[in-house]
Parts: structure tokens; sequence; C-alpha cells
């Protein structure tokens, strides 16, 4: 079955705020199962173990088909339900996001709390930044030196990662291409090096790509 993309973090991060007094914070990481989910959230509860609460939502599955939320002591719907509305309003997924809060003394009512659990989990999205994890291929393609500084000027402008260079007899690129791009980057190719150079596609795997580059 062919690849879908979708969604997610591109790193392990965090932000802070201060609202009232009470002190926030939202953590988010990529997870690529339930029990990797589950286990941010054990490291976050040992790593915050005297903080008031530790809310979290995680979403896993490309098709979004497990969610879970908590409000770990907050008032029912103010914590739990606002992360995970964040993270679905940005279609992420194989994420978990956590917000830890310090209270600080100022009660902030059910309209502040959802609003700062809001605001947390949106924090811990920006610091963490979404990329789009796309079906993307892998390929191997050899070039003769004479045509090494048109390659590499021309790679410059093509939709691709080049992972690697190697110099031997020939020159070999390793290289990643999205797989909605690479029928027209493998035909450029041919017309760039009047057919001598046939790139040797030889993986198909999900690989993040930044959101703003997404097609």
């Amino acid at each position: 079955m062919a690849l879908k993309p979708y969604k997610t973090l591109l790193k392990d991060a965090q932000d802070e705020f201060i609202i009232n007094k009470s002190r926030f914070i939202g953590h988010g990481r990529p997870c690529e199962t339930e029990q990797d989910a589950l286990d941010f959230l054990a490291e976050m509860r040992a790593k915050y173990k005297d903080a008031t609460h530790n809310c979290y939502a995680y979403i896993i599955g490309p098709n979004m088909g497990v969610m879970r939320y908590s409000d770990d002591g907050e008032p029912g719907g103010t914590a739990g339900m606002p992360i995970i509305e964040v993270m679905k309003a940005r279609a992420v997924t194989n994420c978990a996001v956590v917000v830890t809060r310090y209270f600080g003394g100022v009660l902030l009512g059910a309209g502040g709390l959802v609003r700062a659990y809001t605001q947390g989990a949106a924090a811990a999205l920006n610091a963490c930044g979404v990329g789009v994890m796309h079906p993307t291929a892998r390929y191997l393609m050899e070039i003769g030196y004479p045509l090494l500084s048109r390659m590499d000027y021309f790679l410059k402008d093509e939709p691709v990662i080049v992972e690697d260079r190697a110099f031997t007899d020939v020159v070999t690129y390793t290289l990643v291409v999205r797989c909605a791009d690479e029928a027209g980057f493998v035909e450029r190719v041919a017309n760039l090096s009047d057919g001598s150079v046939s790139p040797l596609r030889f993986e198909e795997v999900y690989l993040a790509w930044p959101e703003e580059d997404a097609p």
C-alpha cells in the first residue's frame, strides 16, 4: 500500500510562560507508537514530579487512529481537551504534548484554564516545529567528474536533499526526493546528462520535510 503524507513534530522541544503567577511549561515530542507517548509522559512526570499538574494529549497513527488526553486533576475539559484540540487543528500525529503547571496561588477559572492550556500546547508545537512526513525515495546517482560542477549547480534548484557525495573513480551521490517529485527529477537528470545518468532508486521511507516546503 502506498505511503501517504502526514504532519508531525520535527524535534523534542519546550517553551514556557507565566499567567497570574502560575508557571506553564509546554513540551512536545515526536512519537512513533503509543508506548513512545506513554514513555514520554512518564519522563515528564518524573522530571516535574513537584508540579501541580502534568496534563497531556497524544495522537498516534498516520490516520490519527489513536487519540488520548488527560486533565490530570484540573477541572474536566479545561486541560487535556484544549491540548488535543490544538494538535488536531494543526493536523499533527505521531506525537505527544505535555503541559506542566506550577500553581501560583491565583485561580484562573475554567475559561482561563482553557486559554492557558491552549497556549501551552501551541507553545510546545511552535517550539518543536511542524513538518510533513512525506513518502520519500532514496537514490544513488553516479556521474563522471566532467559533469560534477553542472550537477552540483543543478541540484541546488531541485526538490532534493543530498545526503552524501563519495569520490572514487566516479562521483556517487546519495540523495532523497519526495515521491511526488521524483518522476520530474529523474527526467530532468536525464535531460541534463543527455541520458548518460540514471539515478538508482533503492528505498522508500517516511522523512520529515518542513511544513512550508510541502507541495
